[in-house]
């Protein structure tokens, strides 16, 4: 099959110094090409991550160098353009969802190395942010073991990764109580949580939503919580974090780190094939406003992503 049109990345948002959200420019970008095991697509929509934020602004710089001028993102979904070396399973014009490296996304043309074909039941805007989380709740989900029949509780649950947790762990047979501000209640429950609210008093909150008692924690949040999660959960073997490194380790509570899993991807796409996951977007916006979406998704207090589409 020949490959389709090549063309230049005239819309790239890039980055050519830390700073804050006034850095970021749209402007031309050279070509990526795929490495053996890569493939390149063209991209419809990318998403907005804490990560490309901190990364942008020098804040993880000692952990996270990049090579600048930098292209932000992690993810998108797209039509795959280009199939490097070593790669089957995957054809041209496919649309996929998928994870790049530490940056790279948001613009015209992105290399994936971990993928997995978009579910027709999801937007460009969902599937755009899909990949990210799902790898990320579910390395959290499945360092916790077997969920069937537990009670989780989810902390932060109104966030991106938290919601992709809440709804992964549902399909996985656990009952859900999730954290997170009452006027995210509603929104809870349409996920398949039970809600409650964070902060002081949780373990009466607690006591009357979820009688039965608590199995299992999964902090996404970073809220400084982390000690009293384990007093929760009654020892911290049962308690993973995906946010709080720095507690993790003096608590002896594991923590998860995203990786770039094409069967973490694939997981979670058949569930969004069976409508039982579904990517929650809080809002969209163009390309030309890529410094506004950054600014939306740094200032906090967002449900579900925020995706840039191009």
């Amino acid at each position: 099959m020949p490959a389709l049109p090549h063309f230049r990345s005239f819309g790239s948002a890039r980055y050519h110094r830390y700073g804050d959200p006034t850095v970021l420019t749209v402007e031309e970008a050279p070509n990526p090409a795929p490495g053996a095991g890569e493939i390149r697509i063209r991209v419809a929509a990318a998403s907005v991550n804490p990560v490309d934020w901190k990364v942008r602004s020098g804040a993880v710089r000692d952990f996270l160098p990049v090579d600048l001028p930098a292209i932000p993102g992690r993810d998108a979904v797209g039509l795959v353009d280009r199939i490097g070396e070593d790669v089957q399973g995957v054809g041209l014009g496919d649309r996929v969802f998928g994870l790049g490296g530490v940056t790279g996304t948001t613009a015209e043309l992105a290399v994936l190395s971990a993928w997995a074909p978009a579910p027709a039941a999801w937007s460009d805007a969902e599937a755009a942010g899909a990949a990210l989380v799902a790898v990320t709740a579910l390395s959290g989900l499945k360092a916790l073991g077997p969920l069937s029949g537990r009670t989780l509780l989810v902390e932060g649950a109104a966030g991106g990764v938290g919601g992709a947790a809440v709804e992964l762990a549902v399909a996985a047979g656990a009952t859900v109580v999730g954290t997170a501000g009452a006027h995210n209640h509603a929104f809870l429950r349409a996920l398949g949580a039970v809600p409650t609210t964070y902060g002081a008093g949780l373990a009466k909150r607690l006591a009357d939503v979820a009688p039965q008692g608590i199995d299992l924690v999964l902090d996404t949040a970073a809220s400084g919580s982390l000690g009293g999660r384990v007093e929760i959960a009654g020892d911290p073997s049962r308690v993973v974090t995906v946010a709080d490194h720095g507690n993790a380790e003096r608590l002896g509570v594991h923590a998860a780190n995203a990786v770039n899993d094409s069967t973490y991807l694939a997981e979670a796409a058949a569930l969004g094939a069976q409508g039982r996951h579904t990517p929650r977007v809080e809002r969209t916006y163009p390309l030309e406003e890529i410094a506004e979406a950054h600014a939306h998704s740094e200032g906090g207090h967002v449900r579900g992503k925020i995706v840039v589409v191009l």
